[in-house]
């Protein structure tokens, strides 16, 4: 297996009109969760991919299990939990940074929130090549938060350990949260997080440097800086700084999980650190081209020759909805 994600998975309600949850008239269902959407955009890119969870024995966790595993997931060490249901959320049309987005999450007292050391299987969550976490996770239960404390323990054969931060202020329910996101991060190799995500947890300003300064322990670290781009620091190396694309933006949700599995694929295939970073910016403009959480990435060859263009050709590009469908060569040709 190349990658294996542990996490919660929800199905998620979108509001079929624009305007407040309390005036949208229906809903279409769809599936979110940060660790799951990586796995499923792994497996979409050619990569063997398993999801690790627990979900109700209820129609929900019946399609949550059924939509995963249509992207070619492995599922099998999925837990149906008899007595806990599957977690839902409601959102509204706009993005998130906006005052009008409105969210109402059904999670508490769910299936994945009572993972645990003793009833997840962790031989076949260690059984990939890379193990991807979340620091959502950790907000979920104290039984949740140590068997992330398990799972990030230093031990012989230790999967290479991904490790998004996703800091989430309203899940934790004590004051420590900022901290164990700290400890779990620096005990992993490769670690995503946003500038305005280290500001807002850990109080770091100063850009880039300040956060690697603060996490001098992962192998990787990369601070991703929205519109500017993301920087790269890898043991032994100068940082590597990628400027973001120019994307026609349908809808902000799922981008930084797209951006994770970008990155993964690359890291999975050898390549040097800045076609990582190309590679989390495309699988992310693919995300922010649709209106899921889970999009389509590019075809590797595609995205290989998108990720090879010079300096110049890449701050031209920009890429619209449906882009990932078109030809590369005849993207690049009507780039201006």
């Amino acid at each position: 297996m190349d990658v294996v994600a542990l996490g919660e998975s929800m199905v998620t309600f979108l509001p079929g009109a624009p305007g407040r949850l309390a005036d949208v008239p229906s809903f279409d269902r769809a599936i979110g969760g940060a660790e799951s959407n990586v796995a499923c955009v792994l497996a979409a890119a050619g990569h063997s991919a398993r999801w690790v969870s627990r979900v109700g024995a209820d129609g929900f966790g019946q399609h949550l299990v059924e939509r995963i595993a249509g992207y070619g997931v492995d599922v099998r060490a999925v837990h149906r939990d008899p007595a806990r249901p599957t977690g839902i959320y409601f959102r509204t049309a706009g993005d998130r940074g906006t005052g009008a987005h409105e969210v109402a999450y059904y999670r508490t007292g769910s299936a994945a929130s009572a993972m645990s050391v003793g009833n997840v299987d962790l031989a076949a969550v260690r059984a990939g090549r890379v193990l991807h976490l979340s620091g959502i996770t950790a907000a979920l239960s104290p039984e949740c938060r140590e068997l992330m404390d398990a799972l990030t323990a230093p031990r012989a054969g230790r999967p290479l350990l991904s490790f998004d931060v996703n800091h989430r202020p309203g899940l934790w329910r004590t004051a420590d949260g900022p901290l164990v996101l700290l400890d779990l991060a620096r005990r992993a190799d490769v670690v995503f997080v946003g500038e305005d995500e280290a500001a807002q947890a850990w109080g770091i300003e100063g850009g880039p440097e300040a956060v690697r300064e603060a996490l001098p322990e992962p192998d990787v670290l990369v601070v991703k800086r929205g519109a500017r781009g993301a920087t790269a620091f890898a043991s032994r190396r100068p940082p590597v700084l990628e400027p973001a694309l120019r994307v026609d933006v349908v809808a902000t949700t799922g981008a930084g999980d797209a951006f994770a599995a970008g990155f993964l694929s690359a890291t999975l295939r050898g390549l040097p650190l800045p076609a990582r970073l190309r590679y989390g910016h495309l699988f992310a403009a693919a995300a922010l081209t649709t209106a899921g959480d889970l999009a389509p990435p590019p075809a590797r060859d595609h995205a290989d020759r998108l990720s090879d263009l010079d300096g110049a050709a890449w701050g031209r590009l920009r890429l619209g909805p449906g882009w990932t469908q078109a030809d590369a060569a005849e993207q690049e040709a009507n780039t201006p």
